[in-house]
């Protein structure tokens, strides 16, 4: 088994809460984690239908099976669970005492907020980061964590990209894009539809392709319903469930208005670039290099790894992007306390002063400090150009 990041971190959080809360998108290694983290632990799913229909029966009988600790998976099954759990803490004062799972992250933190608030710890458990492959701690959001690292020639950035993170791939060797048309599949039949009424399953299907296809853009939800041929309304409810179930992200704009003329809409990024590329139709990871897509790729990918690897530190990610109505952007703003790290992002393989243009100017009008600054890009050499640091993809 690969060790995730999160492993100590539950550990210590079954000490200090009585109850533990793990989500995350399907087939992210929940269940795998949790069984290796709490070994003696009693395990239960209310995907079931015998033990959903116990615990919607008779919640207090259900519940006095586990006294010694269990691990309900998809505990959002069941919403009238979190209220008889919630009592059996408050009288019994133990920690540890339920671990809770699921992969409709809306359904379940509403019940958690609903009865559970300042009982749970709650965790997010993504597919896994490069580093995680790679063994090594999680990536931090500042500049310090990429100086000391060391160069990797061997890392390929556009298999990587292609194989994506999704844990079943990595442990059986599987195909990805085989593995990822039957993982999407399957979420759209599942999840989409005991979420909410789609009518026409095919049309849900082409409107994720069509985010896909804004990868990386300021999202537009008025062009993007017209171009799939539904309401406005209808596309705001399907792009949250693309959210809640961690399929996609919205970066936000930077706030802070250094200039009158700067954009408010989010941009739209997707977690996994495996499933990406899958959606974007790439057959080889050789394709990426030849792809329209390709910068908005590799941005997406670079993107989420500092997002999965902020949930791996149990934080929640405070990073945005910068851009005026005149063109001038930053794709990263991380907010690290008072201070700000601005970072670009470009797929090319030859490094080229332009590609600092952006961040130039942001540091100009902002005031920051150049040395916090960074370009992360598609080549293979460390440097420093300018007081900005510049480091290849293999050492994020």
């Amino acid at each position: 088994m690969i060790k995730r990041a999160l492993e100590q971190k539950l550990k210590y959080a079954a000490k200090n809460y009585p109850v533990i809360t793990l989500t995350g998108p399907r087939q992210s290694g929940k269940t795998t984690l949790l069984k290796y983290v709490f070994p003696d632990y009693d395990y239960v799913s209310l995907e079931d239908p015998d033990s959903r229909k116990y615990a919607y029966d008779d919640p207090r009988g259900f519940l006095s099976q586990y006294r010694n600790g269990v691990i309900i998976d998809e505990a959002q099954r069941v919403p009238d669970l979190f209220s008889y759990i919630q009592g059996i803490v408050d009288a019994e004062k133990k920690n540890g005492m339920f671990i809770l799972s699921g992969s409709q992250n809306f359904l379940l933190l509403q019940r958690i907020s609903q009865s559970l608030a300042g009982r749970a710890s709650i965790f997010y458990l993504m597919p896994f980061t490069k580093r995680e492959l790679e063994g090594e701690k999680p990536l931090e959001l500042n500049t310090a964590d990429l100086k000391s690292r060391s160069l990797n020639d061997k890392f390929d950035i556009y298999q990587s990209i292609y194989t994506g993170f999704y844990p079943r791939i990595h442990d059986k060797n599987l195909e990805p894009q085989e593995w990822l048309s039957d993982y999407f599949q399957l979420y759209v039949q599942r999840d989409v539809r005991s979420i909410i009424n789609v009518g026409d399953i095919n049309l849900f299907t082409d409107f994720v392709k069509l985010c896909a296809g804004r990868v990386g853009q300021l999202l537009n939800l008025s062009y993007l319903a017209a171009d799939c041929g539904i309401s406005n309304m209808t596309a705001q409810r399907w792009l949250s469930i693309l959210e809640t179930s961690f399929i996609t992200y919205r970066l936000n704009p930077y706030h802070k208005n250094y200039s009158k003329r700067i954009i408010k809409s989010s941009k739209l990024y997707f977690y996994d670039s495996g499933l990406l590329c899958y959606l974007l139709g790439i057959k080889k990871p050789e394709d990426i290099r030849q792809s329209p897509y390709k910068g908005s790729i590799f941005e997406s990918y670079c993107i989420s790894e500092f997002i999965k690897s902020a949930y791996n530190r149990k934080e929640l990610p405070s990073l945005y992007f910068w851009r005026d109505s005149t063109g001038h952007e930053v794709d990263m703003i991380i907010e690290n306390g008072q201070n700000l790290i601005p970072v670009e992002i470009k797929s090319g393989e030859t490094f080229s002063s332009s590609f600092l243009d952006g961040l130039n100017y942001f540091i100009n009008l902002s005031g920051e400090d150049a040395n916090d600054a960074f370009l992360i890009y598609g080549g293979k050499q460390k440097m420093k150009y300018k007081g900005i640091s510049v480091f290849p993809s293999s050492m994020i």
